[in-house]
């Protein structure tokens, strides 16, 4: 069987759905990124996978709001799911409030998600947004890695204290989270990263 780097660098686009419903039949394996609207997350698949424009990444935040699925092996039952971008305040509260629907089905109610992956700016983690997502993946009892995005803006001493007061924070809001730093620029975190996936879709 091929490990997880295999399948990663075979990664496709395989649909965009508006929200849940029109989702295909949640039959495999999936983990969903998720993540604020500037936290970097379609830079981050796009680096996971080694694939530039895979994930399809904007200057201006707030802009995806599709549920983006893209396939990793032929049968199509290994996925990775971008999510929507959230916490951009110029989206009109009705739009924010349908997605805040949609994301909470997903989460709670996608039988073959596996685990999300938490995307943050490491200089600014945890923000409310963020820690409402943490406690809805607890919630709906999927397991949550944060991934500390844009550590090579911050120096060593800071990057540490980052680190720890995440964890911190994690034992009380979902204490079997787990967290790791990751750079797209100095791609610092692959493997880390990478074995989380592995030991989700049991690859």
């Amino acid at each position: 069987m091929p490990n997880i780097a295999a399948y990663l660098k075979d990664a496709r686009f395989l649909t965009s759905s508006t929200g849940y419903e029109s989702l295909p039949p949640g039959e495999g394996a999936e983990v969903a990124f998720a993540g604020r609207s500037n936290s970097g997350k379609s830079s981050v698949l796009n680096s996971l996978t080694n694939r530039k424009g895979l994930a399809k990444t904007s200057s201006t935040p707030g802009k995806t709001r599709h549920i983006n699925l893209f396939g990793l092996d032929e049968e199509k039952r290994l996925r990775l799911a971008d999510l929507p971008g959230y916490g951009y305040a110029k989206v009109n509260v009705k739009e924010q409030w349908r997605w805040g629907e949609e994301l909470t089905c997903y989460i709670t109610e996608r039988d073959c998600l596996k685990g999300v992956v938490i995307v943050m700016d490491m200089r600014h983690p945890l923000t409310e947004n963020d820690r409402q997502m943490v406690v809805l993946c607890r919630t709906g009892g999927r397991p949550v890695h944060v991934l500390l995005n844009k550590s090579d803006k911050l120096k060593s001493g800071r990057r540490a204290a980052a680190i720890k007061q995440v964890k911190k924070d994690l034992a009380f809001l979902a204490p079997s989270a787990t967290c790791s730093a990751f750079s797209v620029l100095k791609r610092e975190g692959l493997a880390e990263l990478r074995a989380v996936l592995s030991g989700w879709l049991e690859v």
